[in-house]
């Protein structure tokens, strides 16, 4: 035997045994996969770092913060109301004191507020989409493998609520409840709702009839066993993304309602709240408006950008 034949063997040996390893690999699921898309996707990892960017400023806010966001600095430092931002390495003079984002109304640090909003608009956003989902994917697996009058009368229901506008109808529903945080989290949450029902239900019709569940029937399992370990998760990746943009929508009508005094009371450093005490200052001292719009602004695009990549990455069809 030649050299070249041996060097040929050797390497049709080595390729069988890659081909052999491949065979015993652990193959990859459905998440994983996607998680694997998704890191190509870099809009998806653009969004992904400003919500954990945020995040991680709402966790630690009080070692971030220079300032307690409620109390004001009169007695304690020479400053006056609507001070513009004070920033020594963009020439500030090195006398006044800092303010990164300048001082309120109630002389109070802009920056401060800011930061601490961030806690609020999120704990705002992720409780809203959460409830919302749990009870709208409760509520559409149910009527959908149910199917019947039960479902009529569901998805009518539904249709009511998804036949008004969803900040109008908040808006009536904080009315009847009273304004406050806590209100403005269950109107949002209803407005929402039926979105998450009305995917699941589409998603339960279409699962129900599979060859894996007529299997699970014919085994012996229950309606129920084979609704809730069967078809639900097979049923989620759709909700998956449309919560991860429900987010998004969640902050933003919360922020509304906050405007429009349905929402967060002050003192309470929230975003949109900070924007309706400062709405007649916006040409006197446009920079208490500037921030708290640009971190709605922020926060709403990472969560959009973050959907978008989700989306792109649990679409077989994008990914052939």
């Amino acid at each position: 035997m030649s050299k070249l034949t041996r060097r040929e063997a050797l390497d049709k040996l080595v390729a069988e045994s890659d081909d052999v390893e491949r065979l015993f690999e652990k193959p990859l699921t459905q998440w994983r996969l996607a998680l694997r898309r998704f890191r190509g996707r870099k809009s998806g990892m653009v969004g992904l770092t400003l919500i954990v960017g945020l995040i991680l400023v709402a966790v630690f806010a009080p070692l971030i913060a220079p300032y307690a966001p409620n109390d004001p600095l009169i007695g304690i430092e020479d400053v006056g109301r609507y001070e513009t931002p004070c920033i020594h390495l963009l020439g500030c003079d090195e006398d006044k004191p800092q303010h990164w984002m300048g001082i309120d109304g109630n002389v109070r640090d802009q920056f401060s507020r800011v930061i601490f909003g961030s806690r609020v608009s999120l704990q705002l956003g992720f409780f809203t989409v959460t409830l919302a989902l749990f009870v709208g994917a409760a509520i559409g697996a149910v009527a959908g493998y149910r199917g019947g009058w039960f479902d009529n009368i569901i998805m009518r229901f539904m249709d009511v609520i998804l036949g008004f506008p969803s900040l109008l109808l908040a808006i009536a529903i904080v009315a009847v409840l009273g304004p406050g945080i806590r209100n403005a989290l269950i109107a949002i949450a209803i407005v929402t709702m039926p979105g998450y029902a009305r995917v699941m239900r589409a998603q339960v019709l279409a699962i129900k009839e599979s060859d894996f569940v007529s299997a699970s029937r014919a085994l012996g399992a229950s309606p129920m066993q084979i609704l809730v370990r069967r078809v639900i998760p097979n049923a989620m990746t759709p909700l998956v993304v449309l919560a991860t943009l429900g987010v998004a929508t969640a902050i933003l009508e919360a922020a509304g309602l906050s405007f429009l005094g349905l929402g967060a009371q002050p003192p309470l450093a929230e975003w949109g709240s900070m924007l309706a005490s400062y709405r007649n200052q916006v040409f006197t001292a446009p920079h208490l408006v500037f921030y708290p719009g640009l971190a709605i602004m922020i926060t709403v695009l990472g969560f959009n950008l973050m959907g978008d990549g989700l989306r792109d990455a649990l679409d077989p069809t994008l990914n052939r």
